[in-house]
């Protein structure tokens, strides 16, 4: 593709690169081809020279580009839960079909980008909860065209790298801990608003004491796919009252504890092949924190290992908490 400004007379065919203002509120919008009708507007306004981008041959105009990456990455609409935007001035975005979890093969969206300067995809990070019609990605082709090989080699490298993954579970339950004084049912709203945005239900909460007889009895008793434990004290060890009263009810504690703040005391387990999530205090706020990420994760189907928790934590520190200021701000303890 060639730039720059030439006489009017030669521009038929090439891609205007400014608007242009004819008069009388009259305009040539940018990234329109010129025809001959257009040359001669040009001509009667008293232009003599305009800038354009002269195509060369293999070149593939933007909006096809653009068109033809997208297809490339979401070859099955359908089976990828996405669907993507008429293209437009070389921008096509990608939107999340349903709720869920955005996941992307990194390393080839990386390779991607790599090709050409001129060819660029964004995304959102890895495993970002969507709600129906968000934008996962977005495709702009900077320039007006690009060279057809490199179109080909991105779209191959492209093909199916973004997907949403749907809700794979249906029903979720609360079991809610008490201790005389403690926090109660408090929170409960927030922790139903997250069930309800990935676009599941979740049961009437069950409020047991804070004893590990009554906490596995409960678990015993659940039927849900998920199964969720809000402590009224905070879990201070995997041989702590919740983490403790899962395996005494038969299950397995995987993981207790997590690089994210909001979040630390999480504990992530399983009842009879079910999932089980401890959730630290913090998700009693609506604010972001670690669980998010695990309940995403595990709504949605996707495993959440010991490295996968262990990964978490480069872009962990999710706020800083104003009233917990030492010893986060440096001060010398007493």
């Amino acid at each position: 593709m060639k730039f720059g400004p030439v006489p009017v007379t030669q521009a038929e065919g090439s891609v205007l690169a400014h608007s242009v203002s004819l008069g009388a509120r009259k305009r040539l919008r940018k990234g329109c081809v010129l025809t001959s009708s257009d040359i001669a507007k040009l001509q009667d306004a008293g232009l003599a020279d305009v800038t354009v981008a002269r195509l060369d041959a293999g070149d593939v105009i933007e909006d096809a580009a653009a068109r033809s990456l997208a297809q490339a990455l979401v070859p099955d609409p359908e089976g990828q839960f996405l669907r993507f935007t008429e293209a437009f001035t070389g921008r096509v975005n990608l939107l999340a079909v349903g709720p869920g979890v955005a996941v992307l093969d990194v390393p080839a969206l990386e390779a991607v980008n790599r090709v050409h300067p001129m060819i660029t995809l964004a995304t959102v990070p890895p495993f970002q909860q969507m709600l129906d019609g968000g934008m996962v990605a977005t495709i702009k082709i900077i320039s007006y065209a690009v060279p057809d090989e490199a179109l080909a080699e991105v779209c191959a490298l492209a093909r199916k790298a973004i997907r949403l993954a749907p809700p794979q579970l249906e029903t979720v339950g609360l079991i809610i801990s008490e201790i005389p004084g403690g926090a109660g049912s408090k929170g409960r709203k927030a922790i139903e608003d997250r069930v309800l945005a990935i676009g599941l239900t979740m049961s009437q909460p069950r409020v047991v004491p804070h004893h590990e007889a009554a906490l596995a009895t409960a678990l015993k008793e659940s039927t849900e796919d998920l199964v969720l434990i809000l402590n009224g004290s905070a879990t201070s060890d995997i041989d702590d009252v919740a983490p403790a009263a899962l395996r005494y009810a038969g299950g397995q504690v995987a993981r207790f504890g997590m690089p994210v703040d909001p979040g630390n005391l999480l504990f992530l387990g399983s009842l009879e092949k079910r999932p089980v999530i401890g959730l630290p205090g913090c998700a009693r706020s609506p604010a972001l924190n670690g669980a998010d990420w695990v309940l995403s994760r595990v709504i949605c189907g996707i495993d959440v290992s010991d490295d996968d928790i262990a990964a978490m934590a480069v872009g962990g520190l999710l706020k800083e908490i104003p009233s917990r200021p030492q010893p986060r701000a440096g001060k010398p303890r007493e």
